[in-house]
């Protein structure tokens, strides 16, 4: 999708500080870190949200919590812990139609947020 922020970051149309990359995914930096650690990791194909996700995409969630897991390992946040938060929609706090998980750790995170 040309208009979409996130599809453009993995076309490299836009630069981003990236962290992992496979067939399927791709971790950046955020460029407005709420932890010393604030990843955003997406798939490579275009869904707007976890609603829009379809049975097709089943394996694609899957894989995509297998693929958290490892960036937290990456960064050493397995080891005292971490946050993995998914904004959904406008009143979810979802600025980006294209779903991502935000990966924030390396400090005590507060409850609730927001």
């Amino acid at each position: 999708m040309e208009e979409c922020l996130f599809c453009q970051i993995v076309e490299q149309k836009i630069p981003s500080e990236k962290v992992y990359e496979d067939e399927e995914f791709y971790a950046f930096r955020d460029i407005h870190p709420a932890a010393p650690v604030h990843i955003l990791l997406i798939p490579k194909k275009h869904v707007a949200s976890l609603m829009e996700l379809s049975p097709e995409d089943e394996a694609l969630a899957g894989r995509l919590l297998l693929t958290a897991q490892k960036i937290a390992r990456q960064f050493g946040l397995d080891e005292n812990g971490f946050r993995v938060v998914n904004n959904i929609g406008v009143e979810g706090g979802q600025t980006v139609f294209h779903i991502h998980f935000h990966l924030l750790g390396g400090r005590t995170l507060t409850w609730p947020p927001g």
